[in-house]
Formats: C-alpha cells, structure tokens, sequence
C-alpha cells in the first residue's frame, strides 16, 4: 500500500492466461467459462458497481463473438484464446488456422440472424484488429480495465 494517499501501488506487471481450444467443439462456452474465470482472479469480479458489471459483460459477449467467428470461418475452428491484463488494459486475442482476415460488414437487417459479431466487438472495444500467426491469424481485441476506473474516480 502507498502512504501517499494516492492509493494503492499496482504493478504494472502483465498477467496472461491461455487456453487451447482445438476445434469448434464446446469451444465458445469453455472460452466464455475459462474468462469469466481469468476476471474473477483479476478482481474483475464480483463487480463493485453497474459500470463494472457491464465492462465484463461485454467482455465476455466479445470473447464469444471472436471465438464464434473462428468457429464459423476458420476450417477447424479456434486453436487458443489468450487473455492478457496489465492493470490498465485487457487484450482479448483468438487464435485459428485461416489466413483470411475478418471483415466488418456493411450494415445489414438488425432482425436477420449473423453477420453481426465484428460490429458489436467494434462498438465495445477500445480497439480491434488482426495480425498474421503461423498460416492462420490472431484477432485481437482490448478494452480498458473497470478496475482501474474506480482507481481514477477516488
């Protein structure tokens, strides 16, 4: 603890957690479990408020959303979710075997099922992309941590 009166002293240090996959199979649920389980050790969790409540929320509906996507589009489905958290931000990334790149969509039919994954990962995160790895890609997203929120309105 910091005598300053600024707070506690965090460390900076990056915490990671991985999780092979190896196919579409149960792969969104054990990705959402396997999350939900990385935030509750990084006091994400139980959620002091509405806001942070809502930060998770969307974080594990965009790990489900990439990770669908790599079940849909990538032939043999995700082959690892990876979770890094630095104390200031979370970067959600979703490895597969596919070299094509996703794509975000033109607006389309609200009430139509799919198509819709990237544009609400768009709409949430802080940032979003993809990167090449191995012959497939990693698609990534970040969002800023909640906890660190609360840090900065004391």
């Amino acid at each position: 603890m910091s005598t300053s009166g600024t707070g506690p002293v965090r460390s900076r240090s990056e915490q990671s957690r991985r999780l092979a996959l190896g196919g579409s199979e149960g792969a969104v649920r054990r990705s959402h479990e396997f999350s939900r389980q990385a935030l509750l050790s990084w006091n994400w969790l139980p959620a002091v408020d509405d806001e942070q409540r809502a930060v998770v929320e969307d974080v594990l509906l965009m790990v489900s959303e990439l990770v669908t996507n790599a079940c849909l589009h990538a032939a043999g489905g995700p082959s690892e979710l990876r979770l890094r958290w630095d104390g200031l931000r979370l970067r959600v990334e979703v490895v597969d075997g596919s070299p094509v790149p996703p794509r975000l969509r033109r607006y389309g039919d609200p009430a139509q099922p799919g198509g819709h994954g990237l544009r609400v990962v768009d709409r949430l995160a802080r940032a979003w992309g993809c990167v090449p790895e191995g012959q497939g890609k990693r698609v990534w997203l970040e969002v800023g941590s909640p906890v660190d929120h609360h840090a900065r309105r004391r």
